[in-house]
């Protein structure tokens, strides 16, 4: 009956809304306690026993208790589970069946059930899956933490877990596509020029199967160059509709891993039919452009094709040459074609560099592993004139391709980069202003000025101040309508060269061959499909990050062992310590606070500067060289730990 009266109904709810709260995520530590981390940068302790009913990540409301001039909270309300599909171990024992999510900062072993489609005999103690949390203890009703195993990812001993784990968490598919039986040429209303006579050639990785793009390079007799791009043409084969196209529409791109590849499109077509192989007569899009001595873009032609390679060339043996270096040279006739081509890469190089912007040169690595996935090698490979040539030819090739569809079509697939995105403009003008640096907001928004801000900042060649403004500095974004590319410094950039392994190339080739055959052009792609494209590209970048990290991890353990130093760049700081690049092979490391001085007390890390203290003194900066030891390898969170070198 007391509990129905109305009045205490009342004092409760008063005594609610006059209790302190705080919203924010829980961040949990290895020594059972955590933080509440609000939006607005406030921080509460959460003891051990109230991070018994949260997990890392989860949003919740808490209540906040006051002990003198100590803080705490005790979670109350869950308004977003940081968990919900995720992947785990299996743990059996004794008959009960329980799961261990694969997460650095998450060692709850949560109680499971299997799905009722999975055979339980199949499971086994130690086996990769992946599972769902279905019931948390802040929910209703609910009692506890309980979870549901969906799918069986990899058995304990399979030598393509990495691999494997790493697809099935970012929800990337684990095969290439089906491939059909039969793959007949669509080519109706469409007139293909025949230029299987004219020599040309493609450059690429010696194990490169799924071969894009080949060139043809002449002077011209009033300076500069005529250069012919054909590019691999899927279309011809795969119409708009068919189940081939919808699933390279779903996977968005081809998935690049170290020692294996994920095709958008079936390996049949991927890396026969349609992949420009030496001697192989092959359908192609193709563009005609004129490059000027000055290295400017001058007229260009886009046509439908039949080509040839007459060369199956390799960057290194290709750069050899070029240098003096080596055995190798070229054959039939392809000598001249490659000094012109890197005559015109100069050229172009120079005049982007002065009217455009042209990215830093970083060294690639490269993993050489043995059939059952071990490391063998992390190899550095150089950005050298024959990479250069390519990279150039292509730019060239999808600025015109921008520029042509704005003309013909007024939308297509663009890649869209700003800089600054508006909301972040003003932090990043004071953070300049910050540095003695001032400048207007247009020259953050604004391309003609950005480039020009651009120029200046590289040529004071500060590591730090580079590091830092990267924080407020946007990403890359597919975009149906032009847009400017303020990384590349081009007013539009749209993608066409990349067809077999980019889903937005070959949406651009049928909008060019509509333009061609005089057709209508159909309505722009959808936000819906812009927006995947460009999720699915940072989903495959971060399943190629994650395998290599989890590669690096047995790579170098041997070197954790012994101690080994590395000459490393710090590339990020946070407050719990910094994360360095090692120079030799491109792994990153973490050094803890703790590492740098025996008293923590003296170690003092401003994260939002990217300035460490040590003992009063400014020992460490974002960007800065350093020598550091590698001390530990640890493959359940597949990361690296090292400590600076005395």
């Amino acid at each position: 009956m007391l509990q129905n009266n109305s009045v205490l109904a009342s004092l409760k709810q008063q005594i609610r809304d006059t209790t302190p709260r705080a919203e924010g995520v829980i961040k949990a530590t290895e020594k059972g306690f955590g933080f509440l981390e609000t939006d607005d940068g406030e921080s509460y302790f959460v003891p051990p026993p109230a991070m018994k009913q949260v997990l890392h990540g989860d949003r919740v409301e808490a209540v906040i208790h006051e002990n003198g001039d100590k803080k705490s909270v005790e979670p109350e309300k869950l308004i977003e589970q940081g968990l919900e599909r995720f992947i785990a171990r299996v743990q059996k024992r004794e008959g009960r069946l329980a799961v261990v999510p694969d997460h650095p900062s998450i060692r709850n072993v949560l109680k499971a059930r299997i799905k009722n489609s999975l055979d339980e005999n199949t499971i086994a103690d130690g086996d990769w899956v992946v599972a769902r949390l279905v019931r948390h203890p802040l929910k209703e009703n609910d009692r506890g933490f309980f979870s549901q195993i969906d799918e069986l990812v990899a058995k304990s001993d399979d030598p393509a877990v990495p691999w494997r784990v790493t697809l099935a968490r970012h929800a990337l598919e684990q095969e290439c596509p089906d491939a059909g039986s039969e793959w007949p040429m669509h080519d109706e209303g469409l007139v293909r020029e025949d230029l299987t006579d004219e020599a040309f050639f493609t450059i690429d990785n010696e194990k490169t199967r799924d071969m894009d793009d080949a060139l043809h390079v002449v002077p011209r007799e009033e300076g500069g160059w005529r250069m012919c791009v054909a590019i691999a043409d899927p279309t011809a084969y795969v119409e708009e509709g068919h189940a081939a196209d919808l699933e390279a529409r779903t996977r968005a791109f081809t998935v690049y891993l170290p020692g294996q590849n994920v095709t958008m499109l079936p390996e049949q077509l991927a890396d026969d039919l349609c992949s420009l192989w030496e001697g192989k007569e092959r359908p192609a899009l193709a563009c005609t452009l004129d490059i000027n001595a000055d290295g400017s873009l001058g007229d260009y032609r886009f046509f439908a094709a039949t080509v040839k390679s007459h060369a199956k060339l390799a960057y290194d043996n290709v750069s050899d040459w070029l240098d003096g270096q080596g055995d190798w040279a070229p054959e039939n006739g392809i000598d001249e074609q490659l000094k012109a081509l890197r005559d015109l890469t100069l050229a172009r190089t120079q005049w982007r560099e002065e009217h455009a912007l042209v990215f830093k040169d970083r060294p690639d690595y490269v993993f050489d592993l043995d059939e059952a996935g071990n490391v063998l090698n992390v190899r550095t490979e150089e950005r050298r004139i024959a990479n250069r040539m390519i990279e150039e030819s292509m730019i060239a090739a999808n600025a015109c391709c921008a520029d042509f569809l704005a003309q013909h079509i007024g939308h297509g697939i663009f890649n869209v980069h700003r800089a600054f995105e508006p909301e972040k403009a003003e932090a990043a003008q004071e953070f300049l202003a910050g540095q003695e640096i001032n400048v207007e907001r247009e020259a953050l928004t604004e391309l003609p000025r950005y480039k020009e801000l651009k120029r200046e900042l590289e040529s004071r060649d500060d590591a730090w101040l580079d590091a830092r403004l990267r924080r407020f500095q946007g990403f890359t974004n597919m975009s149906a309508q032009p847009g400017p590319h303020f990384g590349l410094g081009l007013t539009a950039y749209a993608t066409w060269t990349s067809p077999i392994r980019k889903y937005g190339d070959m949406v651009n080739h049928r909008l060019i061959k509509r333009v061609l055959k005089g057709e209508q052009a159909p309505a722009e792609a959808s936000q819906q499909l812009t927006e995947q494209l460009t999720e699915r590209r940072r989903l495959n970048r971060m399943a190629e990050r994650d395998v290599k990290d989890w590669l690096y991890v047995r790579y170098l353990t041997p070197a954790a062992q012994n101690q080994d130093t590395f000459e490393a760049e710090i590339m990020a700081i946070n407050r719990g310590g910094m994360r360095v690049r090692l120079l030799e092979n491109g792994a990153t490391a973490f050094v803890p606070a703790p590492l740098m001085h025996s008293d923590r007390s003296k170690v003092v890390i401003d994260d939002k500067e990217g300035r460490i203290q040590i003992e009063g003194e400014e020992r460490y900066k974002l960007g800065d060289p350093l020598r550091v030891v590698l001390t530990e390898a640890r493959e359940e969170t597949r990361s690296l730990v090292a400590k600076p070198a005395e």
